[in-house]
């Protein structure tokens, strides 16, 4: 689904920021920390779940370990399994809240990586019943002609709005519950 934004980090420098040591101005460890809010879905010794602040989808979910590492490759085993079992308990509960149990899961390492900290995002797929802007049973068309799919990921990455608070805090009731 990221792909198409891959060619704009290809061949980049990696940031000074990157480095495991730089975890001071990492949001994600300011939220652990608990210095950031957040819509908090599942939280253990290693790992917490919260709603994305700009999801793709209602109920997108970032899973993140609570040491500060940028790349997934060099994740310490017992982190891994850790957020694996956080996928798997709140991937559950997203199914059972949400009605539906078409999932993407991705992890980025580097490119497509806007935060240089290990996370996981499970995003609801799109439901036949759903009322996206655009239906399953439609073609998106500009000026007559089909959207490639790349055009139709730019276009959903673009369309991407703040969660609303109140619709978040209920959401995360109703997760929270099923987990």
């Amino acid at each position: 689904m990221t792909s198409f934004i891959i060619g704009a980090h290809a061949n980049r420098s990696i940031p000074t920021e990157w480095r495991d040591d730089a975890d001071r101005n990492c949001p994600f460890c300011r939220i652990i920390a608990g210095e950031m809010p957040s819509t908090r879905l599942y939280e253990d010794d290693k790992v917490i779940a919260i709603l994305d602040i700009l999801p793709l989808r209602r109920g997108h979910t970032l899973i993140i370990p609570k040491a500060h590492h940028s790349r997934v490759s060099e994740l310490p085993l017992e982190y891994a399994s850790a957020v694996g079992q956080a996928v798997t308990k709140v991937a559950n509960g997203l199914t059972k809240v949400l009605g539906n149990t078409a999932l993407n899961v991705v992890c980025n390492q580097e490119y497509a990586q806007a935060v240089p900290h290990v996370h996981y995002h499970i995003i609801p797929a799109p439901s036949l019943n759903s009322s996206a802007r655009v239906e399953p049973s439609e073609q998106p068309k500009e000026n007559g002609i089909p959207l490639s799919r790349r055009e139709m990921h730019q276009r959903e990455f673009e369309s991407r709005e703040e969660l609303d608070e109140d619709e978040g805090k209920a959401l995360a009731v109703r997760i929270r519950a099923s987990l």
